[in-house]
Protein backbone atom coordinates (compact mmCIF):
# COMPACT_ATOMS: atom_id res chain seq x y z
CA UNK A 1 0.00 0.00 0.00
CA UNK A 2 0.85 3.65 -0.45
CA UNK A 3 2.95 5.06 2.20
CA UNK A 4 3.52 8.57 2.71
CA UNK A 5 4.88 10.82 5.17
CA UNK A 6 2.35 13.11 5.35
CA UNK A 7 -0.83 10.66 4.85
CA UNK A 8 -1.24 10.30 8.42
CA UNK A 9 -1.24 14.14 9.13
CA UNK A 10 -3.72 14.75 5.88
CA UNK A 11 -7.49 14.62 7.09
CA UNK A 12 -10.07 12.85 4.48
CA UNK A 13 -12.58 15.49 4.95
CA UNK A 14 -10.17 18.12 3.56
CA UNK A 15 -11.66 16.48 -0.31
CA UNK A 16 -14.91 17.99 -0.37
CA UNK A 17 -15.70 14.95 -3.48
CA UNK A 18 -15.17 12.41 -0.28
CA UNK A 19 -17.45 13.98 1.99
CA UNK A 20 -20.56 14.14 -0.50
CA UNK A 21 -19.70 10.28 -1.85
CA UNK A 22 -19.58 9.98 2.47
CA UNK A 23 -22.68 11.21 3.22
CA UNK A 24 -23.92 9.56 0.27
CA UNK A 25 -23.34 6.59 1.52
CA UNK A 26 -24.26 6.92 4.70
CA UNK A 27 -27.43 8.24 4.34
CA UNK A 28 -28.49 5.24 1.23
CA UNK A 29 -27.00 2.90 3.78
CA UNK A 30 -29.42 3.85 6.33
CA UNK A 31 -32.14 3.87 3.98
CA UNK A 32 -32.06 0.70 2.63
CA UNK A 33 -31.70 -0.54 6.63
CA UNK A 34 -34.47 0.81 7.42
CA UNK A 35 -36.64 -0.22 4.17
CA UNK A 36 -35.44 -3.39 4.88
CA UNK A 37 -37.37 -3.74 8.33
CA UNK A 38 -40.33 -2.18 7.01
CA UNK A 39 -40.77 -4.50 4.09
CA UNK A 40 -40.38 -7.47 5.84
CA UNK A 41 -43.04 -6.31 8.49
CA UNK A 42 -45.20 -4.81 6.00
CA UNK A 43 -45.36 -7.90 3.48
CA UNK A 44 -45.76 -10.23 6.65
CA UNK A 45 -48.58 -8.24 7.61
CA UNK A 46 -50.27 -8.33 4.00
CA UNK A 47 -50.34 -12.12 3.80
CA UNK A 48 -49.14 -13.91 7.47
CA UNK A 49 -46.70 -16.19 5.47
CA UNK A 50 -43.63 -16.63 6.25
CA UNK A 51 -42.63 -17.72 2.40
CA UNK A 52 -43.12 -14.19 1.52
CA UNK A 53 -40.10 -13.22 3.60
CA UNK A 54 -37.83 -15.60 1.59
CA UNK A 55 -39.31 -14.41 -1.62
CA UNK A 56 -38.28 -11.06 -0.24
CA UNK A 57 -34.58 -12.64 -0.25
CA UNK A 58 -35.11 -13.99 -3.21
CA UNK A 59 -36.12 -10.75 -4.95
CA UNK A 60 -32.72 -9.28 -3.88
CA UNK A 61 -30.78 -11.83 -3.68
CA UNK A 62 -30.91 -12.76 -7.88
CA UNK A 63 -30.24 -9.79 -9.47
CA UNK A 64 -27.06 -9.48 -7.25
CA UNK A 65 -25.92 -12.86 -9.42
CA UNK A 66 -26.82 -12.43 -12.53
CA UNK A 67 -26.59 -8.88 -13.23
CA UNK A 68 -22.77 -8.21 -11.15
CA UNK A 69 -21.02 -9.42 -14.31
CA UNK A 70 -22.74 -7.01 -16.61
CA UNK A 71 -22.98 -3.98 -14.44
CA UNK A 72 -19.25 -4.55 -14.00
CA UNK A 73 -18.85 -4.02 -17.37
CA UNK A 74 -21.42 -0.94 -17.56
CA UNK A 75 -19.00 0.59 -14.77
CA UNK A 76 -16.23 0.35 -16.92
CA UNK A 77 -17.82 2.14 -20.20
CA UNK A 78 -19.82 4.46 -19.03
CA UNK A 79 -19.67 7.69 -16.24
CA UNK A 80 -19.66 6.12 -13.04
CA UNK A 81 -21.08 8.72 -11.26
CA UNK A 82 -23.94 9.00 -13.77
CA UNK A 83 -24.42 5.52 -13.53
CA UNK A 84 -24.99 6.13 -9.43
CA UNK A 85 -27.16 8.89 -10.14
CA UNK A 86 -29.70 6.37 -12.33
CA UNK A 87 -29.37 3.71 -10.00
CA UNK A 88 -30.23 5.90 -6.55
CA UNK A 89 -33.09 7.73 -8.73
CA UNK A 90 -34.57 4.72 -10.00
CA UNK A 91 -34.30 3.08 -6.03
CA UNK A 92 -35.81 6.78 -5.52
CA UNK A 93 -39.15 6.53 -7.36
CA UNK A 94 -39.60 2.84 -6.42
CA UNK A 95 -39.64 4.12 -3.06
CA UNK A 96 -41.79 6.70 -2.88
CA UNK A 97 -44.50 4.31 -5.19
CA UNK A 98 -44.17 1.98 -2.16
CA UNK A 99 -45.12 5.46 -0.23
CA UNK A 100 -47.87 6.27 -2.07
CA UNK A 101 -49.58 2.87 -2.19
CA UNK A 102 -49.41 2.44 1.60
CA UNK A 103 -50.70 5.34 2.23
CA UNK A 104 -53.38 4.99 -0.35
CA UNK A 105 -53.86 1.33 1.42
CA UNK A 106 -53.35 -0.04 -1.89
CA UNK A 107 -50.36 -2.31 -1.68
CA UNK A 108 -50.50 -6.59 -1.96
CA UNK A 109 -47.71 -9.23 -2.21
CA UNK A 110 -47.28 -8.45 -5.79
CA UNK A 111 -46.32 -4.66 -5.58
CA UNK A 112 -44.25 -4.82 -2.95
CA UNK A 113 -41.99 -7.65 -4.61
CA UNK A 114 -42.10 -6.36 -7.35
CA UNK A 115 -40.90 -2.57 -6.64
CA UNK A 116 -38.20 -4.25 -4.20
CA UNK A 117 -37.30 -6.14 -7.48
CA UNK A 118 -36.85 -2.89 -9.35
CA UNK A 119 -34.93 -1.75 -6.29
CA UNK A 120 -32.65 -4.85 -6.18
CA UNK A 121 -31.52 -4.33 -10.03
CA UNK A 122 -30.90 -0.76 -9.27
CA UNK A 123 -28.71 -1.56 -6.36
CA UNK A 124 -26.92 -4.54 -8.03
CA UNK A 125 -26.32 -1.82 -11.39
CA UNK A 126 -25.24 0.46 -9.50
CA UNK A 127 -22.81 -1.12 -6.89
CA UNK A 128 -19.68 -1.88 -8.76
CA UNK A 129 -19.84 2.21 -10.05
CA UNK A 130 -20.40 2.92 -6.45
CA UNK A 131 -17.40 0.84 -5.13
CA UNK A 132 -14.75 1.91 -8.09
CA UNK A 133 -15.13 6.07 -7.91
CA UNK A 134 -13.62 5.94 -4.36
CA UNK A 135 -9.97 6.03 -5.67
CA UNK A 136 -10.92 8.75 -7.81
CA UNK A 137 -11.79 10.99 -5.40
CA UNK A 138 -9.02 10.34 -2.78
CA UNK A 139 -5.30 10.10 -3.00
CA UNK A 140 -4.34 6.85 -2.93
CA UNK A 141 -1.87 7.34 0.22
CA UNK A 142 -5.44 7.77 1.99
CA UNK A 143 -7.34 5.09 0.22
CA UNK A 144 -7.11 2.42 3.41
CA UNK A 145 -8.37 5.26 5.49
CA UNK A 146 -11.53 6.32 3.17
CA UNK A 147 -12.37 2.89 2.78
CA UNK A 148 -12.36 2.17 6.25
CA UNK A 149 -14.14 5.43 6.87
CA UNK A 150 -16.69 3.99 4.70
CA UNK A 151 -17.07 0.53 6.32
CA UNK A 152 -18.13 2.09 9.69
CA UNK A 153 -20.76 4.43 8.24
CA UNK A 154 -21.48 0.91 7.03
CA UNK A 155 -21.64 -1.03 10.03
CA UNK A 156 -23.56 2.33 11.93
CA UNK A 157 -26.27 2.10 9.24
CA UNK A 158 -26.46 -1.64 10.02
CA UNK A 159 -26.78 -1.25 14.01
CA UNK A 160 -28.77 1.97 13.84
CA UNK A 161 -30.54 1.44 10.77
CA UNK A 162 -32.76 -1.33 11.74
CA UNK A 163 -33.99 -0.20 15.07
CA UNK A 164 -34.77 3.58 13.80
CA UNK A 165 -36.84 1.75 10.82
CA UNK A 166 -38.60 -0.51 13.71
CA UNK A 167 -39.37 2.47 15.37
CA UNK A 168 -40.84 4.61 12.80
CA UNK A 169 -42.70 1.63 11.97
CA UNK A 170 -45.13 2.57 14.74
CA UNK A 171 -46.64 4.97 12.92
CA UNK A 172 -46.66 3.29 9.99
CA UNK A 173 -44.81 1.52 6.85
CA UNK A 174 -45.82 4.69 4.90
CA UNK A 175 -43.34 7.11 7.39
CA UNK A 176 -40.64 4.42 7.42
CA UNK A 177 -41.12 5.05 3.28
CA UNK A 178 -40.97 8.44 2.87
CA UNK A 179 -38.29 9.05 5.45
CA UNK A 180 -36.55 6.53 3.20
CA UNK A 181 -37.24 8.16 0.03
CA UNK A 182 -36.18 11.75 1.99
CA UNK A 183 -32.57 9.99 2.74
CA UNK A 184 -32.01 8.32 -0.98
CA UNK A 185 -32.72 12.04 -2.60
CA UNK A 186 -29.85 13.43 0.03
CA UNK A 187 -27.77 10.33 -1.50
CA UNK A 188 -28.86 11.57 -4.72
CA UNK A 189 -27.82 15.16 -4.52
CA UNK A 190 -24.47 14.17 -2.86
CA UNK A 191 -23.14 12.09 -5.90
CA UNK A 192 -24.61 14.69 -8.09
CA UNK A 193 -21.87 17.47 -6.11
CA UNK A 194 -18.90 14.87 -6.33
CA UNK A 195 -16.33 15.99 -9.10
CA UNK A 196 -13.09 13.49 -9.65
CA UNK A 197 -9.63 14.51 -8.67
CA UNK A 198 -8.57 11.95 -11.35
CA UNK A 199 -9.68 12.44 -15.25
CA UNK A 200 -11.47 8.53 -16.04
CA UNK A 201 -9.13 7.02 -18.76
CA UNK A 202 -10.78 6.36 -22.00
CA UNK A 203 -12.75 3.36 -22.24
CA UNK A 204 -12.11 0.37 -24.39
CA UNK A 205 -14.75 -0.89 -26.59
CA UNK A 206 -17.40 -3.30 -25.56
CA UNK A 207 -16.90 -6.97 -26.41
CA UNK A 208 -18.62 -10.39 -24.62
CA UNK A 209 -14.96 -11.08 -23.59
CA UNK A 210 -14.35 -7.96 -21.82
CA UNK A 211 -17.20 -8.41 -19.53
CA UNK A 212 -15.63 -11.70 -18.18
CA UNK A 213 -12.73 -9.58 -18.09
CA UNK A 214 -12.91 -9.06 -14.38
CA UNK A 215 -12.94 -12.84 -13.74
CA UNK A 216 -10.03 -13.35 -15.31
CA UNK A 217 -7.85 -10.23 -13.94
CA UNK A 218 -8.14 -11.83 -10.48
CA UNK A 219 -7.72 -14.90 -11.71
CA UNK A 220 -4.14 -13.77 -13.13
CA UNK A 221 -3.42 -11.96 -10.03
CA UNK A 222 -2.45 -14.33 -6.97
CA UNK A 223 -2.59 -11.41 -4.59
CA UNK A 224 -5.79 -10.62 -4.92
CA UNK A 225 -7.60 -13.83 -5.42
CA UNK A 226 -5.21 -14.54 -2.59
CA UNK A 227 -6.84 -12.64 0.14
CA UNK A 228 -10.26 -12.33 -1.49
CA UNK A 229 -10.30 -16.30 -1.29
CA UNK A 230 -9.00 -16.32 2.13
CA UNK A 231 -11.37 -13.54 3.33
CA UNK A 232 -14.64 -15.72 1.63
CA UNK A 233 -13.10 -19.37 2.82
CA UNK A 234 -12.74 -18.14 6.63
CA UNK A 235 -16.29 -16.54 6.60
CA UNK A 236 -17.52 -19.87 4.93
CA UNK A 237 -16.18 -22.26 7.45
CA UNK A 238 -16.68 -19.76 10.18
CA UNK A 239 -20.52 -18.23 10.12
CA UNK A 240 -21.28 -19.68 13.41
CA UNK A 241 -23.12 -15.98 13.51
CA UNK A 242 -25.41 -17.59 11.35
CA UNK A 243 -27.09 -19.57 13.63
CA UNK A 244 -27.80 -16.62 16.08
CA UNK A 245 -30.75 -17.50 17.38
CA UNK A 246 -30.33 -20.74 17.72
CA UNK A 247 -27.37 -20.25 20.13
CA UNK A 248 -29.64 -17.67 22.23
CA UNK A 249 -32.29 -19.67 22.53
CA UNK A 250 -30.90 -23.07 23.36
CA UNK A 251 -27.29 -22.71 24.58
CA UNK A 252 -27.23 -19.29 26.27
CA UNK A 253 -30.74 -19.02 27.65
CA UNK A 254 -31.35 -15.36 27.03
CA UNK A 255 -34.59 -13.96 25.43
CA UNK A 256 -34.85 -11.58 22.46
CA UNK A 257 -32.81 -8.82 24.25
CA UNK A 258 -29.67 -11.24 24.49
CA UNK A 259 -30.56 -11.98 20.53
CA UNK A 260 -30.32 -7.90 20.17
CA UNK A 261 -26.89 -7.69 21.80
CA UNK A 262 -25.56 -10.85 20.04
CA UNK A 263 -26.65 -9.34 16.75
CA UNK A 264 -25.10 -5.66 17.66
CA UNK A 265 -21.90 -7.05 19.17
CA UNK A 266 -19.88 -8.02 15.97
CA UNK A 267 -21.17 -4.11 14.41
CA UNK A 268 -19.61 -2.65 17.43
CA UNK A 269 -16.34 -4.26 16.99
CA UNK A 270 -16.78 -3.28 13.71
CA UNK A 271 -17.58 -0.16 13.74
CA UNK A 272 -14.96 0.98 16.88
CA UNK A 273 -12.10 -0.52 14.34
CA UNK A 274 -13.01 1.09 11.54
CA UNK A 275 -13.60 4.54 12.69
CA UNK A 276 -9.66 4.08 14.33
CA UNK A 277 -8.30 2.64 10.78
CA UNK A 278 -10.17 5.42 9.16
CA UNK A 279 -7.40 7.43 11.10
CA UNK A 280 -4.61 5.47 10.63
CA UNK A 281 -2.58 4.10 7.28
CA UNK A 282 -1.70 0.29 7.13
CA UNK A 283 1.76 0.73 5.40
CA UNK A 284 3.75 -1.88 6.79
CA UNK A 285 3.73 -5.78 7.07
CA UNK A 286 0.17 -5.46 5.48
CA UNK A 287 -0.11 -9.47 4.47
CA UNK A 288 0.68 -10.70 7.94
CA UNK A 289 -2.11 -8.30 9.75
CA UNK A 290 -4.68 -9.75 6.86
CA UNK A 291 -3.16 -13.21 8.05
CA UNK A 292 -3.66 -12.21 11.81
CA UNK A 293 -7.09 -10.95 11.39
CA UNK A 294 -8.16 -13.96 9.74
CA UNK A 295 -6.58 -15.90 12.60
CA UNK A 296 -8.14 -14.12 14.88
CA UNK A 297 -11.77 -14.33 13.78
CA UNK A 298 -11.16 -17.69 13.34
CA UNK A 299 -10.16 -18.17 17.42
CA UNK A 300 -13.01 -15.58 17.95
CA UNK A 301 -15.77 -17.40 16.03
CA UNK A 302 -14.56 -20.91 18.13
CA UNK A 303 -14.61 -19.16 21.07
CA UNK A 304 -17.94 -18.25 20.29
CA UNK A 305 -19.34 -22.12 19.63
CA UNK A 306 -17.91 -23.31 22.71
CA UNK A 307 -19.07 -20.30 24.92
CA UNK A 308 -22.20 -20.94 27.40
CA UNK A 309 -22.10 -17.08 29.40
CA UNK A 310 -23.50 -14.64 27.11
CA UNK A 311 -20.78 -11.99 28.32
CA UNK A 312 -18.15 -14.28 26.67
CA UNK A 313 -20.16 -14.41 23.87
CA UNK A 314 -20.29 -11.41 23.36
CA UNK A 315 -16.89 -10.64 23.84
CA UNK A 316 -15.99 -13.21 21.28
CA UNK A 317 -18.56 -11.53 18.93
CA UNK A 318 -17.34 -8.21 19.12
CA UNK A 319 -13.49 -9.50 18.40
CA UNK A 320 -14.63 -11.33 15.34
CA UNK A 321 -16.60 -7.78 14.20
CA UNK A 322 -12.98 -6.17 14.85
CA UNK A 323 -11.32 -8.86 13.06
CA UNK A 324 -13.27 -8.89 10.47
CA UNK A 325 -13.38 -5.20 9.67
CA UNK A 326 -9.40 -5.32 9.49
CA UNK A 327 -9.60 -7.90 6.93
CA UNK A 328 -12.61 -6.02 5.01
CA UNK A 329 -10.73 -2.80 4.77
CA UNK A 330 -7.43 -4.68 3.73
CA UNK A 331 -9.20 -6.66 0.88
CA UNK A 332 -11.14 -3.16 -0.23
CA UNK A 333 -7.87 -1.00 -0.44
CA UNK A 334 -5.74 -4.07 -1.93
CA UNK A 335 -8.48 -4.57 -4.83
CA UNK A 336 -8.65 -0.93 -5.34
CA UNK A 337 -4.91 -0.43 -5.67
CA UNK A 338 -3.74 -3.17 -7.77
CA UNK A 339 -6.69 -2.99 -10.38
CA UNK A 340 -6.36 -0.76 -12.88
CA UNK A 341 -8.87 2.24 -13.10
CA UNK A 342 -10.02 0.90 -16.44
CA UNK A 343 -11.03 -2.41 -14.68
CA UNK A 344 -11.96 -1.30 -11.65
CA UNK A 345 -15.83 -1.69 -12.29
CA UNK A 346 -15.83 -5.43 -13.85
CA UNK A 347 -13.04 -6.73 -10.38
CA UNK A 348 -15.60 -4.95 -8.25
CA UNK A 349 -18.20 -6.33 -9.73
CA UNK A 350 -16.35 -10.11 -9.30
CA UNK A 351 -15.63 -8.55 -5.75
CA UNK A 352 -18.83 -7.64 -4.92
CA UNK A 353 -20.28 -11.44 -5.50
CA UNK A 354 -17.64 -13.03 -2.83
CA UNK A 355 -18.68 -9.96 -0.68
CA UNK A 356 -22.71 -10.67 -0.98
CA UNK A 357 -22.01 -14.29 -0.18
CA UNK A 358 -19.74 -13.44 3.11
CA UNK A 359 -22.03 -10.84 4.65
CA UNK A 360 -24.89 -13.64 4.22
CA UNK A 361 -22.64 -15.72 6.31
CA UNK A 362 -21.10 -13.17 8.42
CA UNK A 363 -24.60 -11.82 9.45
CA UNK A 364 -27.34 -13.59 7.89
CA UNK A 365 -28.53 -10.14 6.23
CA UNK A 366 -28.17 -8.18 2.91
CA UNK A 367 -25.34 -5.26 3.98
CA UNK A 368 -25.49 -2.28 1.41
CA UNK A 369 -23.27 -2.42 -1.57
Amino acid sequence: MPSSSSAAAESLFQHRSFVAFWLARTTSSFAFQMLSIAVGWQIYAVTGRALDLGLIGLAQFLPAVLLALPAGHIADQFDRRRVVLFGQITEWVAIMALAGLTLAHRTDEAVILGLIFIISVARTLEAPSLQSMLPALVPLSLLSRATAANGASMQTASMLGPALGGFLYVAGPGVVYLTTGALYLISVLMVSRLRYEKAPPPRAPATFATVFAGVKFIRNRPDVLGVISLDLFAVLLGGATALLPIFAKDILHTGPWGLGLLRGAPAVGGLLVGFWLSRRTLERNVGMIMFASVAGFGVATVAFALSTHLGLSLLALFLLGGFDMVSVVIRGSLVQLDTPDEMRGRVSAVNSIFIRFCTKSRWGVELPP
